[in-house]
């Protein structure tokens, strides 16, 4: 139903789509977004190629926890404005995707929404446009990342501790670990692996391709727009 990602979990966000009039009303050659250019580069997705038929929105499991629905993080990067952009941006919809990639099932034109989703999140944290309440998830990903960076395998009580650490919830869970350690569900011991520097050599590979991708697209959408990278 086309209406169906409009009012994702019941609730329409009217402030939202009268921002998307207004903007929707301009010269149709103003609507190139810089953002919309990043997102094609470096993921290969089109947000053009979305028609907003609704299915991502009507069929996410997360929909109705989400600020602005899927389908409408699509249609911000297609009108091209950057206040637009910034909403996107600073969404907290970016970090609730679970991309369990419902919504590249759903869409007839096979966009590949959760690869958007974790371009956006990417530039979110380079722009300092993270939401106020997505910051545990910001957390819990870079406790991910630290955990396995520096045993070279993901080890569950080193991620709980960074992520902890970094969050304050210092006695959240704790009644459930005597338990765990019971059944050898949580190992305080991280395993010995091979290759452990080589792991975090290439995380230090992937993290600084990654921060050049971003650089890259950030001056070929200015160049585009005739602005100069800053």
């Amino acid at each position: 139903m086309a209406g169906e990602g409009v009012r994702a979990g019941g609730v329409c966000n009217c402030r939202l789509w009268s921002s998307v009039m207004v903007a929707d009303s301009r010269k149709k050659d103003e609507a190139v977004s810089s953002l919309a250019a990043q997102v094609r580069e470096a993921t290969g997705q089109s947000v053009f190629s979305c028609y907003q038929c609704g299915k991502c929105s009507g069929g996410c499991p997360l929909a109705a926890e989400m600020d602005v629905p899927p389908s409408s993080i699509l249609r911000l990067l297609q009108l091209g404005f950057s206040e637009l952009d910034d909403t996107a941006l600073g969404a907290l919809s970016i970090w609730l995707c679970l991309t369990c990639e419902t919504c590249v099932a759903r869409c007839p034109q096979e966009v590949d929404l959760p690869r958007v989703m974790d371009f956006l999140r990417q530039e979110s944290v380079r722009r300092g446009r993270i939401h106020p309440k997505a910051g545990d998830v910001l957390a819990f990903h870079r406790s991910f990342l630290d955990s396995i960076r520096l045993g070279g395998r993901l080890h569950e009580a080193s991620l709980i501790g960074l992520y902890k650490l970094r969050t304050g919830h210092l006695l959240q869970d704790v009644g459930a670990v005597p338990s765990m350690l019971k059944r050898g569900k949580l190992r305080l011991l991280p395993p010995r692996i091979r290759g452990r520097r080589a792991v975090a050599r290439i995380m230090r590979r992937a993290m600084a391709a990654t921060e050049a991708g971003s650089s890259k697209t950030e001056a070929t959408a200015s160049a585009h727009h005739g602005e100069k990278p800053q």
